[in-house]
């Protein structure tokens, strides 16, 4: 008897090329004993209903879309009490999760191959204010590009897309005033950035270094960049952190399983490259090995 197994696709992510390897990666799932039922999605959210209402009848599911789709399949899944480990397959267009589980990109076969001959691998995810995000919540400097970015761009050139954004939006860069409460003491400074993130890869581009980031260990990682001197001093420190030296003493790494942000008037905040709302007093608790994800 095969295995029930829940596929979830967003037929908009990565230029709508979810077709391509589509039926052979299906045929090797049903080759290896999977029995595969398929959701679209039809609207933003959708993901999130989808994987509450149906996976726990599965023991198995896997997103087909791009980070902005699995986070809303693992949304929908922390409502219940029972999960599906979780595949992932990437067809979108920063990949972050991708990157950081090593899986392929935007190569469907591959992708199912992968999951085929994958192992279930502990996954912490983040809870905020009620809600849950995936691997990344951030505010401030950049943190807007993905989720400010329109569709039709990010479908036509891709990673590129994001680059110019965050270059047009230098200009607008300023710091904010941020009480930070976290496992380790307090903050009460100005900053330009901050994220509490579970991944080594943000925006694509940015690689948190290895040795700081464990992917099941009950902790995040809070980044956070104080007040520069001036405008000027950003792309020094930029090139600086795509170099993967974060020696800079405007920046810390830290490590907490639980952060609390207090702002002096409302600020923006990204979730997983989503808009997520305008917080003033904002929340985060780790939720240790919360999901299992095949890799």
């Amino acid at each position: 008897m095969k295995t029930p197994l829940m596929m979830i696709i967003n037929p908009a992510a990565g230029k709508g090329h979810f077709k391509n390897g589509l039926p052979e990666a299906l045929k090797l799932l049903s080759d290896a004993g999977y029995d595969t039922a398929l959701f679209f999605t039809e609207y933003r959210g959708h993901a999130t209903e989808l994987a509450a209402e149906h996976g726990a009848d599965y023991p198995r599911l896997i997103c087909l879309g791009g980070d902005g789709t699995l986070a809303e399949v693992i949304t929908g899944l922390m409502t219940l009490d029972k999960r599906p480990q979780v595949g992932y397959i990437p067809i979108g267009t920063a990949n972050d999760i991708a990157r950081t589980l090593k899986l392929p990109k935007n190569d469907i076969i591959a992708g199912a191959k992968k999951f085929i001959e994958g192992e279930p691998l502990p996954f912490d995810t983040g809870s905020y204010n009620g809600g849950y995000f995936n691997y990344v919540a951030a505010f401030g400097a950049f943190s807007a590009v993905s989720y400010a970015t329109p569709q039709d761009k990010k479908r036509k050139f891709g990673q590129a897309a994001y680059l110019t954004a965050a270059a047009k939006s230098v200009k607008d860069l300023k710091s904010r005033h941020v009480r930070i409460e976290y496992d380790g003491g307090v903050f009460d400074e100005d900053f330009m950035y901050g994220s509490v993130s579970n991944t080594y890869s943000i925006g694509g581009t940015v690689d948190l270094p290895k040795e700081e980031v464990e992917l099941g260990d009950g902790l995040h990682e809070l980044v956070l960049i104080k007040k520069l001197p001036s405008i000027a001093t950003v792309f020094p420190l930029a090139a600086q952190v795509l170099s993967h030296d974060y020696s800079s003493p405007y920046i810390e790494i830290l490590h907490t399983r639980k952060a609390r942000f207090i702002f002096d008037e409302p600020e923006p905040w990204a979730f997983d490259g989503e808009y997520g709302g305008d917080h003033i007093d904002f929340a985060v608790e780790v939720m240790e090995r919360a999901i299992e994800i095949i890799c």
